[in-house]
This record gives structure tokens, sequence and C-alpha cells, in this order.
């Protein structure tokens, strides 16, 4: 049997740990999916992600998924054979855009740009004079560049928005109406503070009207799901089994955030990104992402010359339980991927990040 843990600090590119509160909703006793309590909870927490995600869409719900499972739900609800799908790529995850759309029968055009550098929304906008769909990464996880969503709002003509939210969520501003995004995923399990199973979903009534009415997937078919979240008129139809606990600690979280302020939220994950990323660079390391577009929530760093990335992160591990993140694709040996994200997003932990961190380099 696996040893038990007491305590693992994670500061790597998700999960993060978690808030207590939502730690503690989990243990709430287990409700029937459509028992009134259930359902009341299940409304509190589409409020909740309303005002996270910046928006009045009356279809934002969590889906019963992860992060992936809501960009699936995406493109399935927008696009199909034939469909032209402008997808830009700075990263791993748009590269993933690219492949879901394909799936779903669209035909893709793919903006590659240099992974570490935001989207150029001119680039995007230019690339096909008539898309069914635009889709971008708010906050690219993979190379931690956060990219302007609002230009590519602005200049999407009748085209859909689709836009990864998966590291903004909860802790990076984010305004889903006034940038234009017509349908958003994210996931719980990085600034919002949650284990990772659920995949915040928003759907605009103009992407909603515009819809792939028989979708590949009946599991991620948003006509039916707003049924059983209450969106749609009438009584409430049953869809699936809701995650009823994972639900409960989400509702927990928002309540959290909220209350502590989303502005708050927001700056606090901001002053512990750009804490991190000084400390970082007065080391002597060097960041990775294009600067004026680095993610505060999560920071890539070179790793230096002659310093073996995986012995680092299992010394990390093995001698102060913490977990920071390696690069990805060509980037696995040559790049760190540290979170301050939901919780973690304090100085303590940019202390003790910075000073394990040294140690580490040095001993490993």
């Amino acid at each position: 049997m696996p040893e038990i843990l007491t305590s693992r600090f994670l500061f790597g590119p998700g999960p993060s740990n978690c808030y207590p509160e939502a730690m503690a909703a989990l243990a709430y006793p287990v409700l029937g999916h459509l028992d009134p309590v259930f359902i009341e909870r299940l409304d509190h927490a589409c409020e909740g992600l309303r005002a996270v995600w910046g928006t009045a869409n009356a279809r934002t719900l969590p889906l019963s998924a992860t992060g992936s499972g809501g960009m699936e739900a995406a493109f399935v609800n927008t696009v199909s054979d034939g469909d032209v799908a402008v997808i830009a790529v700075n990263g791993l995850f748009g590269a993933r855009m690219c492949e879901v759309a394909r799936r779903c029968g669209a035909t893709v055009v793919r903006v590659d740009h240099e992974w570490g550098q935001p989207v150029d929304a001119d680039r995007v906008l230019s690339a096909h004079p008539n898309p069914k769909v635009i889709a971008a990464v708010h906050a690219e996880t993979s190379v931690g560049v956060l990219s302007d969503i609002a230009a590519l709002g602005a200049g999407k003509g009748d085209a859909l928005l689709i836009t990864d939210a998966v590291t903004s969520i909860g802790g990076l501003e984010l305004l889903a109406d006034d940038w234009g995004i017509d349908v958003g995923y994210a996931g719980t399990q990085k600034c919002l503070g949650v284990p990772p199973g659920l995949s915040p979903f928003t759907v605009s009534d103009r992407a909603f009207e515009r819809r792939v009415k028989d979708p590949r997937s009946w599991y991620l078919d948003i006509g039916l799901l707003g049924g059983y979240v209450g969106a749609a008129s009438g009584a409430r139809t049953y869809h699936h089994t809701a995650p009823v606990t994972m639900i409960a600690g989400l509702e927990a979280a928002l309540d959290r955030i909220l209350a502590e302020g989303l502005d708050v939220v927001q700056a606090r994950h901001r002053a512990a990104g750009a804490a991190l990323q000084d400390g970082l660079q007065a080391m002597g390391l060097e960041l990775f992402a294009a600067e004026g577009s680095r993610l505060p929530s999560l920071t890539t760093v070179k790793v230096p010359d002659g310093v073996n990335s995986a012995a680092v992160r299992a010394y990390l591990l093995e001698n102060f339980s913490m977990e920071i993140g390696s690069g990805v694709g060509e980037f696995a040996d040559t790049v760190w991927r540290i979170g301050m994200m939901g919780p973690n997003a304090n100085s303590a932990s940019v202390t003790l990040v910075l000073g394990a961190l040294k140690e580490a380099i040095a001993n490993a």
C-alpha cells in the first residue's frame, strides 16, 4: 500500500494545494444528485462560477470532467465536419486544441507562435476570412504565458471565440462577457484551490443558438446539460449522476474566494508571481516566458547549464516534500514550471520555494 502523506507542497503546474474550506466540504454527507439540498448547492456554485468567469451566462456550470473534458466539450458543441477553426498555438494546450477540433471534423487553421511568446491577435484574426470558431489559451500552462483574449474578442466578427482559462480562473482577471468569450472552459485544480475533477464551463446565448444540435458526444452535449443545471425552461431534467462531493468542495472554495474579494485574490496572485520571478532572477536564473506576458500564477524558469533538472526536482520532493514541474516537449529537461496558485499564492510560499530551490541546485 502506498505511503499516506500528511502534506505535500504542490508548487508545480497543478494541482495546487487546496483551500481548507474546499477540503472540509469534501467530508460533507453524500447527497442524491437530485436532492433539493444538492440542487441548491449546485445553483450556488454556478452563481460563484459566473462571478469568477465575469459573465451573466445562464449556461455556466461545473462539467463532470477535468479541464481536458472542458476542451472537448467546447469543440464538440461548436464545430462539425468542414467547419473552419482558427486556433492560436503558443504551447502544448493550443496544440491540443487543434487535435480535438480535428477529431470533431473541423478544418483546422493552425496559427503557430514561438513557445514562450504571447498570442499575436492580428495574425490570428487575419488567418481566415470566415471561420466558425477562433480559439486560444488565455494562460498557457506549458510555457507560463498570458495572452490578450480581449483583442481576439474585439476582432472576432461573426466567429465564436473559445477560450481556455484553466490556469487563470480564480486567480487572474477574467472578463468573459467584456472580452467577447463565447465558450470558456477551465479546471478546478489550480487558482480555484479545489482538487481536480471538474471543469468550470460557460456558454454565451450566441454560442448556444449556433451550437451543433446533435454533437458527437452525448455526455458533453450542452443542450442536454443545460436542462440539468436549470438553464433551460421547464423542470430540471436528469442527465447524469453529478459528482456531488466535488461540487460541494467547489462551492466552498468559491465562497472563500469571493469572501476574500476577487480583486484581492487576483492581487495576491500577482504579488506572489512577481516576488517569485524577482527572486529567481536575483538567484541568477533566467525566466523563459517573454517579459510583459509572464503568468503570475505559473512561472517558467530555465534550468541552469550543468544542472540536472530531474535530480533537482527529486531533491525537492525527498527533502522538502515539495513538487515543482518540468517543462514539456522539447523543453522537458531545460525548463522548470513553478506555480503560485490558490492558497499557495502568498509571500511565505515564495520564500520557501526560493530557499528550497537554491539548496536543491547546490546539492542535487
